[in-house]
């Protein structure tokens, strides 16, 4: 009774939170260009004063979490968004001319990008700082007031992103909410303007449906089984020091991860070696190793576990690289493990593993790996190591993935000018860039009708005028 009683308040809570930024929202209609600005400032002072209090909180949620990584991953590149997003929003913002058919001279028409109001965001805990700010970048951008559920996974990071928004931004533009799966689940049956989701597929589908009973829009980040495909003219030393670095960033838990490891048949055994040698040099040691993250929590780390044991157990090849021989018990450190082998029918090779484990595949023929990505939910990245550019292009015009990067791992991510999203399994719609001021926009169509128009020619009563005109109106061609 008590649990009821607290989940209706925290509901009743939810709701006239968004009740104030609602109101709030149609008062202002369209934030100048000038407010819009000093929000984003403000949110930049909010990242550079802070710093150190939010590497330690997201550190404190994860167990342990690399300064470094969280500072390179996270703090980086919301702040390079913001600087982006400062910059060309004046350009951003104006209405753009379009054109108008000759039957309609000499009116005019314009797009005008207004706000649309209320932005609901829900945060994954793999990154709290980056996947809070970045589509808060956005959705302040386009002029809209901002609501966001931060995951319960990240208790410490929650409650300082709760504190500092509203001293930097104020409880009238930005509110934060922190609470179970029950806040979650009423966080996403408001009837936002806007929704965007990062997190898993499955939950994804959940949250589509909540949305769906208030015709909210939703963009979905997800994530999937991002593939890396190694060519047979592949730089191997320079390809295996990016796979480590994208794998074991974060410890794995990256949507954009690679998730498999493609490579011919007869680069297997030099490939994997260099990963070997690469991984040994990046992190020598793991369990006292500062520049290493944990697990989140004990269930995911079991989670591995029992993936791995599942591989074994059907006769997959397992092999940790854990250079100095640490014991790691209790730690929820993972090395980084390579799998050969592994039959598909195994959850490594059906879920998105979100750990440091690789399964590797070999194949014969370039067209056979291609064929095999293919046939395969379309994931959220696709990582390419080539230097053949008719291959390169080969590869892009035969599969379809949310973003590609060739010669890198997860880098794509944080191109400034470039959008980001999945497509299919691995999502829906886009943020970053422009695309993400568009994304929390409604591009208004504007027609401005002129005095000297002709349209009078077109209105009842119909007579030899309109026939006359419609004989021309009715046989124009499409030039081949």
């Amino acid at each position: 009774m008590q649990a009821t009683a607290e989940s209706a308040g925290q509901t009743e809570a939810l709701t006239a939170d968004f009740n104030d930024l609602h109101r709030l929202s149609r008062e202002v209609v369209f934030p100048a260009l000038e407010l819009r600005q000093d929000w984003l400032h403000k949110l930049m002072c909010l990242i550079q004063e802070n710093s150190q209090l939010l590497q330690e909180a997201v550190s404190q949620d994860f167990g342990h979490r690399s300064t470094v990584e969280t500072r390179l991953a996270e703090l980086f590149p919301a702040l390079e968004a913001i600087r982006h997003a400062h910059k060309h929003l004046p350009r951003w913002i104006r209405a753009e001319g379009r054109d108008v058919s000759f039957w309609f001279w000499p009116s005019n028409n314009s797009v005008m990008p207004q706000p649309l109001g209320v932005v609901g965001i829900i945060v994954p805990w793999n990154y709290p700082l980056y996947l809070t700010f970045g589509p808060l970048v956005a959705a302040l951008a386009a002029g809209n007031r901002v609501m966001i559920k931060i995951s319960e996974l990240t208790p410490s990071t929650g409650a300082l992103l709760e504190r500092l928004l509203t001293r930097y931004l104020g409880a009238d533009v930005v509110r934060v909410v922190n609470g179970d799966t029950e806040v979650a689940q009423a966080f996403t049956r408001l009837p936002f303007d806007h929704l965007l989701f990062t997190g898993s597929t499955a939950v994804g589908r959940q949250v589509m449906r909540a949305a769906a009973d208030n015709l909210t829009p939703v963009t979905l980040e997800l994530g999937g089984k991002s593939p890396v495909l190694v060519s047979s003219g592949a730089q191997l030393e320079r390809a295996a020091a990016a796979i480590v670095t994208g794998k074991m960033l974060n410890a794995g838990q990256t949507c954009v991860a690679p998730d498999y490891l493609l490579v011919q048949e007869k680069d297997a055994y030099a490939l994997l070696n260099a990963i070997r040698r690469a991984a040994a040099k990046s992190y020598p040691t793991l369990a006292d190793n500062p520049d290493y993250t944990a697990i989140i929590n004990e269930r995911h780390h079991q989670r591995l576990l029992a993936c791995l044991e599942e591989a074994k157990a059907a006769g997959a090849s397992v092999e940790q690289i854990n250079p100095a021989n640490e014991t790691l018990a209790g730690s929820r450190k993972f090395p980084l493990t390579l799998v050969q082998n592994c039959p598909d029918s195994c959850q490594l090779m059906q879920e998105e593993i979100f750990g440091p484990i690789l399964p590797v595949i070999t194949y014969d023929k370039f067209e056979d790996a291609l064929a095999y990505i293919q046939a395969r939910p379309r994931p959220l990245a696709l990582y390419l190591f080539d230097d053949d550019p008719i291959r390169i292009q080969w590869a892009l015009l035969a599969t379809i993935s949310g973003g590609v990067a060739v010669n890198e791992t997860v880098l794509q991510v944080v191109q400034d000018d470039l959008p980001f999203g999945g497509v299919g399994p691995s999502g829906m719609g886009h943020y970053h860039a422009q695309e993400g001021f568009l994304t929390f926009s409604k591009l208004k169509p504007v027609y401005r009708q002129n005095k000297w128009a002709a349209t009078w020619l077109t209105r009842p009563p119909y007579g030899a005028k309109i026939e006359f005109l419609l004989k021309w109106m009715l046989r124009g061609k499409v030039r081949k």
